[in-house]
C-alpha cells in the first residue's frame, strides 16, 4: 500500500494492522509508506450481516484483505471474477469506469483503492434494487 494518503476528519477512526486509531480534534493527513499495511477507514467498513448484495459482497471481500482476515493472493482471483460479473450487469459508462479502476487497483495489490472504487457503486446498486423490489 505504498503511497496511500489518508485525510481524516476530526475523531475519525481507522484500522491499521489490527489496531484502531482515532484522529484528534482537527483534520489531519497521513501518508502510509509501508507496503502491505492493512488499513481500513472504519466509516467505510461493511458489517458481515450487511454484505447481502452483489456489490456489498465484493466490497466485503476486499475489506477482509485490508483487515488482514483474508489472504490477498487467494482473494484476488475471487475478486477479479466477481468484478467481471458486475461488469456484465452494471453496463453504464460510470459503473464501467469504477469497475475498471477497481480491477486496475486489484492487479496492483492496492486493495484500499479497489475498495474505494467498488464502494462508489453501492448507491447505484441501492437505486437499482429499490426500483426492482423482490430481486
Amino acid at each position: 500500500m505504498s503511497g496511500l494518503v489518508l485525510k481524516l476528519a476530526p475523531r475519525e477512526r481507522i484500522l491499521v494492522n489490527g489496531a484502531v486509531i482515532e484522529n484528534g480534534d482537527r483534520r489531519s493527513r497521513f501518508s502510509i509508506v509501508s507496503p502491505n499495511a492493512h488499513i481500513l477507514r472504519l466509516k467505510d467498513a461493511i458489517h458481515p450481516g450487511d454484505a447481502k448484495t452483489p456489490v456489498r459482497r465484493v466490497c466485503y471481500a476486499a475489506q477482509l484483505v485490508l483487515t488482514g482476515d483474508a489472504d490477498a493472493e487467494e482473494t484476488s482471483q475471487t475478486l477479479l471474477r466477481r468484478i467481471e460479473e458486475l461488469s456484465r450487469i452494471l453496463t453504464d459508462g460510470d459503473s464501467q469506469r469504477h469497475l475498471a479502476n477497481a480491477t486496475e487497483a486489484l492487479l496492483e495489490d492496492r486493495f484500499y483503492h479497489c475498495l474505494k472504487s467498488l464502494r462508489a457503486l453501492i448507491p447505484r446498486e441501492d437505486r437499482l434494487l429499490a426500483a426492482r423490489p423482490g430481486i
